[in-house]
């Protein structure tokens, strides 16, 4: 980029809305600039800009601002539409459309993306695949394998690129269709690769992946995960995973209730025709599996009440929000972002805490869902 067009890009700079202004202000000028020009649209006439990328390889969460979801600079990487294990309780029903597609001219849209990181030398930053689809649905990846291009161009220009993370249920494909070696080489920061001396010093990785496994038992699954894989098969990729060298997170996320529930009267899950998630012990099962097989920490939060986009709410989810309505009595669930929640002093006290000991009794760490995020180097 010439000095012209540096000052140009930092013209652009100014108007950065106050809510990410702090992520440009931490930068020295050419790195603004850089990142105004891959970020922020120069054409807009509004008088505030805010991160956008039209095409796919994406600022992690435009919609937020910095101060409650602290993202920075990231990127996020959606390699489909929707996601067909559709799970009772995810979080994207709140915002996503009832449909699972192919995107078209995806490979076209990721060198383009690709071409201007290089075009703008954008500084590195964290890539996650993905926050609104499983990057590895049966079906979709083995037709399109998107999921595979995009990770080989993240390797082609492994430079722009710091930690790499897959967020997936069915882990399974990467050992089938011969995915270990690219993961193996994603794990491995480059010495010519900027950040190359940090994650040195800092025994970091360059890869990880997240495979969400909240339940320990085949029938809870079933219930709330109907169109995941089982709860074995995860386990037995997660152990293949770890013998072959590929960082393994584990996700017991979403954290549910559990019977007996701090109601007047005493009341189990069952009265409210709902199947029990995760007992004590499954819980104990679940992280003492994560330890024996040496996952990298755990990563948890409790479940949200999700109002979906342009639909009814399910009924399993139904009846979960009037588990949470007799939880917070006299209170009531607290809404925000969509969804419902339990008051922050119920879910520490019901939900989180007697998790945390458990993981604080098997010498595994734990982390809040956003701290893994923006944890993530």
């Amino acid at each position: 980029m010439n000095e012209k067009g540096q000052n140009g890009y930092l013209a652009l700079v100014n108007r950065v809305h106050p809510d990410f202004r702090g992520v440009w202000e931490r930068r020295d000028p050419k790195e603004q600039a850089s990142l105004a020009a891959y970020f922020l649209p120069r054409k807009s006439g509004k008088q505030w800009l805010e991160p956008t990328r039209p095409r796919v390889i994406k600022w992690y969460c435009p919609f937020a601002a910095q101060s409650t979801f602290p993202s920075g600079h990231r990127y996020c990487i959606n390699t489909y539409v929707g996601c067909a294990h559709n799970c009772v309780y995810c979080y994207v029903n709140a915002y996503t459309a009832d449909r699972v597609a192919s995107k078209d001219g995806f490979r076209k849209m990721v060198d383009k993306d690709m071409a201007d990181l290089e075009c703008f030398n954008v500084p590195p930053a964290p890539v996650h695949l993905s926050n609104s689809t499983d990057p590895l649905q049966e079906g979709f990846e083995t037709t399109f394998r998107h999921t595979r291009y995009a990770l080989e161009q993240i390797l082609t220009h492994r430079k722009r690129f710091t930690t790499v993370a897959i967020l997936t249920k069915n882990p399974a494909l990467v050992l089938r269709d011969g995915y270990v070696d690219l993961l193996g080489q994603l794990n491995v920061i480059p010495s010519e690769h900027p950040m190359h001396e940090q994650f040195a010093k800092q025994c970091l990785t360059g890869f990880q992946i997240e495979v969400s496994l909240a339940f320990w038992r085949e029938e809870a699954r079933q219930f709330y995960d109907p169109y995941a894989p089982s709860v074995d098969e995860r386990k037995d990729v997660i152990l293949r995973l770890r013998e072959a060298g590929i960082p393994v997170v584990l996700r017991i996320d979403p954290l549910f209730p559990r019977s007996p529930l701090p109601t007047e009267p005493t009341r189990n899950l069952a009265d409210f025709s709902l199947a029990e998630a995760q007992t004590i012990e499954d819980l104990q099962n679940l992280i003492a599996f994560g330890k024996k097989v040496g996952v990298r920490h755990v990563v948890y939060s409790p479940v949200k009440i999700v109002q979906p986009r342009r639909r009814k709410m399910g009924e399993a989810m139904v009846k979960m929000k009037s588990v949470y309505c007799a939880m917070s009595a006299p209170g009531k669930p607290v809404w925000r972002g969509g969804s419902f929640r339990l008051p922050k002093e119920v879910a520490d006290r019901e939900v989180v805490v007697p998790f945390l000991r458990i993981c604080a009794d098997h010498g595994v760490k734990a982390k809040f869902c956003m701290t893994n995020l923006i944890e993530t180097p």
